[in-house]
């Protein structure tokens, strides 16, 4: 295949096939997962309780439909496929819009990994651990089996074989599944609701006791973006509307309104029944680790009680379905995202390639080989990652209100500036909120999630320079603020992740410290004397720390290396670009023939001139103009050849005696001359002697000249083509005298 047609394929348009209820039902498809179910009932309450919960993921909502108007009015007016992306990259330029892209895919794949992981468990409690066999290790406490491993792998092979076979195809199946298990959750709540007046289960207490009912309310809106993101995917794929752009909000709104609803059902689900032997709904979350099977999910058991083995079914389907959604969009969003990201470089062209059907297959490939590894992780670690999805998401809408906020301003929309600017406050809020969780709480993200984070900023850092290599159109690394400001997150990230693992260190001692002096330590702790104890402790702290130092150490190092690598790239190709720029200003502004400036700059002179001229700020200057006598003559006579080299004297004479001034070859035999410094203070002096030396060359075959000089008069003169024109009709006086003389004539 040519370059040529591999350039047309690569930026090949999506085409339009997405009706409404399909872009629907992908946004709520990949905003509501497997967590939906399993843990947003019993994290969201424990946390805040029904009551807390219920506002605080009603706030969130209400903020995500604020959210959704932004990315309602940024569509319209960048309606190309990436999203956040495209908006960034519009508004704020390419290095910020790669960094989003960085993020962006981070959370995008940590919650289509999440989804694919979730299948052994779907099968460890409802399955009869029908894939639990082949133990291959153990993963930070998880164990991690073939047949598990091998479910995963053929879940994530199966949603990209469907995604790339047909979209039409795909986008049906979404459309299914979501009125799947939004009909069959709303079913098992209304059921619960309506026979749960006729038991004795209680949902009291509405908050967590102990914590004041504001704090939980906020918690769980600070963490309730982890609930929506997905929703706004179907704006990666603005280029594939089969509707008018315009009504993309209607559609947001009801995936919003949608989600949030479903998370309501499940929470109140989960808290109107729980097993005997349980005083309350919160005695029974805070006691979940000792049920196992239905008992284990709230939700199910709830179904359970009141609909028997149908609500069971009905709740499995509505997860299955959950799951499957969740897998095609995120795999979708993704595909979208890299084949924008690609059109600009940032990715390998062939990924913004599209194939027979006007799928990013390469796209999707890529997503499903980067996810190949994840199943020999463990759930444990892709836990982790996950978290990295509440941070992700405030990332996004927060970029998005900015970019709404500052395209607001230019247009003077006021709705929009106050959306835009209230969504970005908001989402800034969050991320203080989650980025430093003690000023807070210390619940927000995992320990293990921060060094996530800072490593994968690291891996930005060096992947920035694969693009910097391949930006041949100099559009990246611009705003070297980004980077700094990257770098100092990957700073204090580091710092609280530091203060996190002494504050690990320290429960961890206390507690080895208590169990000795209250003899339920480990034998082996036991048998040592207190001062061989206390040494022994001692000792591993010091052991501790320094580990933790040097991690500290080597991660700052990396983040500054990576930086100071890109810097030096970027020096690197400032200064290519500019001796290309240098050479190009030669070529422009510099005459080939004689080595003198070139016409173009004689224009570029003349037009800053006229300038100075119209501001009343021009400074004495003069024109001279020459134009070569005899050079048809030469040319027809002795050849091309001879006439250039006659244009070179002529241009060395000029030169000779103008040397303080620009000279300029403003046709194949004129010149040019602008007087200044002494060559103008002088100017009468040089022209005799010129003249002088011409009159001598008549007849002897050496140059000869007509020149012509006239000054620059700031009251008769209003433009910079007056004084040429006074030049040029001496120039010509000029000629006759000198034919008179005996030059030649025939020019």
């Amino acid at each position: 295949m040519s370059e040529k047609k591999s350039a047309e394929i690569s930026f090949k348009s999506l085409k339009p096939y997405l009706s409404p209820m399909a872009a629907w039902a992908l946004a709520v498809g990949t905003s509501v997962g497997w967590g939906s179910l399993v843990v947003t009932s019993s994290d969201y309450l424990s946390q805040a309780g029904p009551l807390g919960s219920i506002c605080g993921l009603l706030i969130g909502g209400a903020i995500m439909l604020l959210a959704a108007r932004n990315f309602h009015y940024m569509a319209n007016r960048y309606p190309d496929a990436g999203g956040v992306y495209t908006y960034t990259k519009n508004v704020f330029g390419y290095d910020r819009a790669f960094l989003v892209s960085w993020f962006l895919s981070l959370t995008y794949i940590s919650m289509f990994w999440a989804n694919a992981t979730s299948l052994p468990l779907f099968a460890r409690y409802f399955l009869n651990n029908a894939f639990r066999f082949g133990y291959l290790y153990t993963v930070f406490g998880y164990d991690v089996y073939l047949g598990e491993t091998l479910l995963t792998l053929f879940a994530i092979l199966t949603a990209t074989y469907l995604c790339i076979k047909s979209k039409e195809a795909a986008a049906q199946v979404m459309i299914v599944f979501v009125l799947i298990f939004t009909i069959g959750i709303s079913a098992c709540f209304l059921v619960a609701m309506l026979k749960h007046g006729s038991t004795s289960f209680i949902y009291d207490p509405s908050f967590i006791p102990d914590r004041l009912p504001i704090s939980q309310i906020i918690h769980i809106t600070m963490i309730s973006p982890w609930a929506f993101i997905g929703f706004e995917n179907i704006t990666h794929s603005s280029e594939e509307y089969n509707f008018r752009i315009s009504s993309l909000y209607k559609i947001l709104f009801a995936a919003v309104i949608t989600t949030t609803a479903l998370y309501l059902f499940v929470i109140l689900l989960s808290v109107s029944a729980y097993p005997a032997g349980c005083s309350s709904w919160l005695d029974y979350i805070s006691r979940l680790n000792e049920f196992s099977s239905i008992e284990g999910l709230p939700a199910f058991y709830a179904a359970d009680y009141y609909m028997g083995s149908t609500g069971i079914h009905i709740l499995m389907a509505c997860l299955l379905a959950l799951v499957l959604t969740s897998l095609i969009g995120n795999l979708r969003a993704l595909s979208r995202l890299f084949y924008a990201v690609s059109r600009d470089g940032i990715l390998p062209e062939r990924f913004a390639q599209l194939n027979e059907k006007d799928i990013p297959a390469n796209a999707m490939l890529l997503v499903a080989a980067l996810s190949l590894i994840i199943p020999f992780l463990g759930r444990t670690t892709i836990g982790w990652i996950v978290d990295i999805t509440t941070l992700g998401s405030t990332v996004v809408y927060g970029f998005v209100a900015a970019a709404a906020y500052k395209t607001a301003r230019g247009t003077g929309d006021k709705k929009e500036i106050f959306t835009g600017g209230f969504v970005f406050a908001v989402m800034i809020i969050f991320a203080i909120y989650l980025l430093f969780p003690n000023l807070f709480t210390n619940d927000t993200l995992a320990t293990e999630t921060y060094i996530l984070v800072i490593i994968w900023s690291i891996l930005g850092f060096f992947y920035f320079r694969r693009v910097i290599a391949k930006d041949h159109a100099r559009r990246f690394g611009k705003a070297i603020i980004v980077w700094i400001s990257i770098l100092a997150l990957i700073i204090m990230m580091t710092m609280i992740w530091s203060g996190r693992m002494e504050d690990q260190l320290a429960s961890s001692t206390i507690e080895t410290i208590s169990s000795y002096y209250n003899g339920t330590a480990d034998p082996s702790i036991l048998a040592l004397d207190e001062n061989t104890f206390i040494s022994k402790m001692m000792s591993e702290i010091r052991r501790s720390n320094t580990i933790n130092s040097l991690i500290v150490i080597g991660l700052f190092t990396m983040g500054l290396t990576a930086m100071l690598i890109n810097h030096f790239s970027l020096r690197k190709w400032e200064n290519k670009a500019t001796s290309e720029r240098d050479k190009a200003y030669e070529v422009a502004y510099k005459d080939p023939l004689t080595g003198v400036k070139s016409k173009h700059a004689y224009v570029e002179q003349e037009r800053e001139i006229a300038e100075t001229i119209y501001k009343g700020e021009a400074k004495d200057f003069a024109v001279v103009v020459c134009d070569v006598n005899g050079l048809k003559y030469i040319n027809d006579t002795l050849g091309h050849k001879a006439g250039d080299n006659y244009i070179r004297a002529a241009s060395d004479l000029i030169c000779e005696y103008y040397k303080h001034s620009p000279v300029y070859r403003i046709g194949g035999d004129e010149f040019a001359v602008v007087l200044q410094g002494s060559d103008f203070d002088n100017r009468h002096e040089i022209m005799r002697a010129i003249n002088e030396e011409i009159e001598s060359n008549l007849g002897t075959g050496k140059v000869v000249a007509s020149l012509g000089m006239a000054d620059f008069d700031p009251v008769t003169d209003n433009t910079f083509h007056a004084v040429f024109t006074k030049a040029d009709n001496l120039m010509y006086e000029r000629k006759q005298q000198l034919k008179s003389m005996g030059a030649i004539t025939r020019d």
